[in-house]
């Protein structure tokens, strides 16, 4: 198969859909690589990398979308580029199309068949393809939230692991998954008051047992989020309802009864964001503030860290990318966690949750297959 990597030009994203190591796994396999040129420039990979890898560079993402079968790309595609797509062309990237009406009209216009890297699932019922990027994502959203509590950026001016006599940071973790597990994790590493809301009691066992009184747990209620989002210096959003818009946790009038200075980072933003007051923002422009609280909410975090963000998704996304190049449309027959990957295919809605969420028809993807 002929497959194809574009440069994403979503703003400030340098992460690549196939790094050159990744770009050889296919090569060898024997399918045809087209790479636009400099695609690979945010992780520092030359043209000449992929060249040397076995592939082939071409001027500009008109090409790659005109003359490649499967398209690999790390961003949900921008609307220069959903036109580009076609009937018969297999779309290999993350989408959340949940909360993007406008993108989901674009794809289902198109006639293309999208899986996307977020619903793809494994044996264990996890999300594997999603997993990398929630990792970088989770450690990136306390960094992001240490920034923003400095003074300078409008924030409390609290250091998150204070110091000996003054207390550290009070961060709220809501979402005990991938995402919330790996804030955790670096918050608890700088000695933060760290506590973790969850709906799932075998979850929240694991934490407890995992942190070692590092962090506290609570079940997740709307009085328990209220309780502890009005105390909190810090609230990170990491709640995922995988395909489906996330739910609205934090509001407005909750928002003007908070700490002047806080900050909230809404990890869920891709999937429409988990505070009333959230939408999306750019590494350019990462913050806003309302009622006196800092809001980031930027939609391609791991974008900042392209490097790691671009291997690890690779390391990932290879396997199920070399079964769609190999097979096309029947490896998604053949494999149901691709299937639960698939969310649109000649102009159908096949995700549940996606079609839910906008209130448009669903077609079940094997059904759509079959068609």
């Amino acid at each position: 198969m002929r497959v194809g990597v574009p440069k994403e030009i979503k703003v400030h994203e340098y992460r690549v859909g196939l790094t050159p190591e990744a770009a050889r796994e296919y090569t060898a396999a024997g399918h045809e690589v087209l790479v636009e040129t400099n695609a690979g420039a945010g992780i520092s990979a030359p043209d000449a990398a992929y060249e040397a890898a076995g592939a082939q560079i071409v001027s500009n993402a008109s090409e790659v979308f005109a003359n490649a079968e499967l398209i690999v790309k790390v961003k949900e595609p921008q609307p220069s580029e959903w036109t580009q797509l076609r009937e018969g062309q297999i779309l290999f990237t993350y989408l959340h199309l949940a909360p993007d009406p406008e993108q989901t009209a674009g794809l289902l216009k198109s006639g293309v068949t999208a899986v996307a890297y977020e619903t793809v699932t494994d044996k264990a019922g996890g999300l594997p393809l999603l997993a990398p990027m929630s990792e970088v994502a989770g450690r990136l959203s306390v960094e992001a939230a240490g920034a923003c509590l400095q003074r300078h950026a409008g924030g409390r001016g609290v250091l998150i692991g204070g110091v000996p006599g003054v207390p550290p940071a009070r961060i709220v973790i809501i979402g005990g998954g991938v995402v919330g597990t790996h804030a955790a994790r670096m918050a608890a590493g700088l000695g933060a008051d760290l506590v973790i809301l969850d709906r799932s009691l075998p979850r929240l066992r694991q934490l407890d047992e995992q942190f070692q009184g590092r962090a506290r747990t609570r079940f997740s209620t709307r009085h328990a989020i209220e309780e502890e989002v009005l105390a909190a210096d810090v609230v990170i959003g990491a709640v995922l309802i995988p395909g489906a818009a996330a739910p609205r946790l934090v509001s407005r009038s909750q928002l003007a009864k908070m700490k002047r200075g806080a900050v909230l980072v809404d990890v869920a933003i891709d999937q429409g964001g988990c505070f009333e007051t959230s939408h999306p923002t750019t590494h350019a422009n990462p913050t806003f503030e309302i009622d006196g609280v800092i809001h980031y909410c930027v939609a391609n975090m791991p974008g900042a860290v392209p490097l790691t963000s671009s291997y690890a998704l690779n390391n990932a996304t290879l396997p199920f990318g070399l079964a769609l190049a190999a097979g096309g449309l029947d490896a998604i027959r053949n494999d149901p966690h691709l299937a639960a990957g698939l969310n649109i295919h000649r102009g159908q809605i096949t995700n549940a949750q996606v079609a839910k969420s906008l209130q448009q028809p669903h077609k079940p993807a094997q059904a759509a297959l079959a068609a």
